[in-house]
């Protein structure tokens, strides 16, 4: 692992002696690419410079043990030599997750489908408080974001919305809330107080870009239609909702919250361009030995990843087991402690595996 460190820390520095260079800077294209690429090893290079001076205070201060103290200071070089041995293990276990690789779409934007599952209007209304939720997430993240569709029920519910997130590491954040959202509790029209379970399914996928799927235009049926608006005045006059029907496999987009078929049509691209990436990654996925395939953001959306429950104010995330309360403030957006937790049960199953 040492050997890989050096090699890192000296590639950094290599890199940022090419950075400084004029030759480099008239290459607008080669700069961003170095500049990336030295930003990506920044924070693995501080760790290593960390734990090397970590390890000559420990060395120094190993040999003042071994050297003439008085009792006092023998305890207080004690002390210090204690710390720093639990620095360094505490370094090392950073370093090893630095090193895994990482995710080539971690960097990516998102885009994010939500359908309302089993459960009628029950389900279409929990669909719209998730999809609140990932917006407040959104706005605490400093993300930015734009709808591409929505089917609103009228009553504040969404049979299915889906939406664009642009941020810095939006992917990697996002991508473990793919699969099946399940919620227990009694519906606002239950006069009996029974409590119904319904269910969302959140879909997460990487935004594509042309390079990573080409799609063949002649491979596409590309429909119009008048967009569906709320009556009065907003009732669109000409056909800017697209529908696109890709050939191949039968997939189905439509995109009409865009004033413009010009709009609409690159949003639903967007979209589909997302959806085919998403099953080439599926196929990668399935290419790999089943041991080595983690249950933590698999993106597997028949998976019931998560529950709901209001009546006990509680969620559970049953991939890692773990159990939150407060479901109005996670509500809110504030999901990061689950992300934190799922984040971190991947990394551990990662490094069982580069273990074994």
């Amino acid at each position: 692992m040492f050997d890989k460190l050096d090699d890192v820390d000296a590639l950094y520095e290599e890199l940022g002696r090419k950075l400084s260079d004029p030759a480099t800077m008239e290459d607008i294209q080669e700069y961003q690419r170095i500049a990336k690429q030295h930003n990506d090893l920044t924070e693995v290079v501080a760790k290593y410079r960390e734990y090397k001076k970590t390890l000559k205070q420990l060395e120094e201060t190993d040999q003042m043990l071994h050297g003439t103290l008085d009792d006092e200071m023998r305890e207080l070089a004690q002390e210090e030599h204690n710390e720093l041995r639990l620095q360094r293990t505490a370094l090392e276990q950073d370093l090893k997750v630095l090193l895994l690789p990482k995710d080539p779409n971690d960097d990516k934007d998102v885009i994010l489908e939500i359908r309302g599952g089993a459960g009628g209007e029950e389900a279409a209304l929990f669909a719209g408080e998730l999809l609140r939720m990932y917006m407040r997430y959104a706005d605490r993240m400093g993300w930015k974001y734009e709808f591409i569709s929505t089917n609103e029920t009228g009553i504040g519910g969404y049979k299915e919305a889906i939406v664009e997130i642009h941020g810095t590491g939006a992917y990697s954040k996002m991508k473990y809330e793919g699969g099946v959202h399940r919620v227990q509790r009694v519906p606002a029209t239950e006069s009996g107080g029974r409590i119904h379970t319904s269910t969302v399914t959140v879909a997460v996928m990487p935004e594509a870009e042309d390079v990573e799927i080409t799609i063949d235009q002649k491979d596409i049926i590309r429909e119009h239609t008048l967009s569906q608006g709320a009556g009065g005045q907003n009732v669109q006059k000409n056909e800017t909702a697209v529908r696109l029907i890709h050939k191949p496999t039968g997939m189905v987009v439509t995109c009409q919250d865009q004033r413009s078929q010009l709009q609409n049509f690159e949003k639903a691209m967007r979209v589909l361009r997302a959806r085919l990436y998403e099953i080439e990654l599926q196929k990668q996925r399935d290419a790999l030995d089943a041991n080595r395939r983690g249950m933590v953001g698999n993106g597997d959306r028949s998976e019931k990843i998560r529950t709901y429950n209001f009546p006990q104010d509680r969620m559970t995330d049953h991939r890692i087991g773990f159990t939150m309360h407060n479901l109005p403030n996670l509500l809110d957006g504030d999901i990061q402690t689950i992300i934190d937790n799922l984040t971190a049960a991947d990394q551990a199953e990662k490094l069982q595996h580069d273990n074994s």
